[in-house]
């Protein structure tokens, strides 16, 4: 009985040690390092803060913002939006002559607290903050409206809108800087002397 006992303790043994060789390979095998950064990145969609032009102001778009193709952008908000003077209000507010006006200002409409507390007035920077994503402008408000990414986009849109009622003048466009530029041209080129002073000829070599 007792070498019984033995066989059974000697074979439970080797079982146990065949376990633990097997997990020391297969661990070896398929050891992964944790990457530096979590998830999974998704081709064609740039990483947000990595690479990418930084976004103009919304006036660099109103330069060459076109009536006609916001009247086309604004069919996405047809369906709760009129522009139409003295349109009905809908699901939306009736939005002619918006621009320039107060926030939650058209009669008879019921706007939403979230909007009513925003500060100020509809110009062209906060229609374009609007534009781009109506919850962050106002959270809580009850647009459900995603917003619009592009920004050649939002401007057409807001051209279209102050067309009807509004006919606010457009702002100009940024004037960038030159100073870059001055700086540049004024460097001398690169292997070429600095001219004397006094634009004084140098001295000819004596002759031999």
């Amino acid at each position: 009985m007792k070498d019984r006992q033995n066989t059974i303790n000697g074979w439970v043994l080797f079982a146990g040690i065949v376990a633990l060789g097997a997990s020391i390979v297969t661990g070896e095998m398929f050891h992964a390092e944790r990457p530096e950064k979590m998830g999974y990145p998704i081709e064609g969609v740039a990483v947000e803060g990595e690479g990418g032009e930084a976004a103009k102001p919304i006036e660099f778009y109103l330069a060459s913002a076109d009536v006609a193709k916001g009247e086309q952008v604004f069919k996405k908000c047809a369906a709760c939006h009129n522009a139409d003077q003295g349109g009905a209000n809908a699901l939306g507010p009736n939005l002619w002559g918006v621009v320039g006006k107060p926030h939650a200002a058209h009669p008879g409409f019921p706007f939403s607290d979230a909007l009513k507390g925003v500060p100020g007035s509809w110009d062209f920077k906060a229609l374009d903050t609007w534009l781009s994503n109506p919850k962050k402008y106002a959270p809580g408000t009850k647009m459900t409206f995603a917003g619009l990414g592009n920004p050649q986009d939002r401007a057409d849109v807001i051209a279209f809108l102050n067309s009807h009622g509004s006919n606010l003048p457009l702002p100009a466009a940024p004037v960038e800087t030159a100073e870059a530029a001055g700086d540049k041209a004024a460097a001398p080129a690169e292997g070429n002397e600095a001219a004397p002073a006094g634009n004084e000829a140098a001295p000819a070599k004596p002759a031999h």
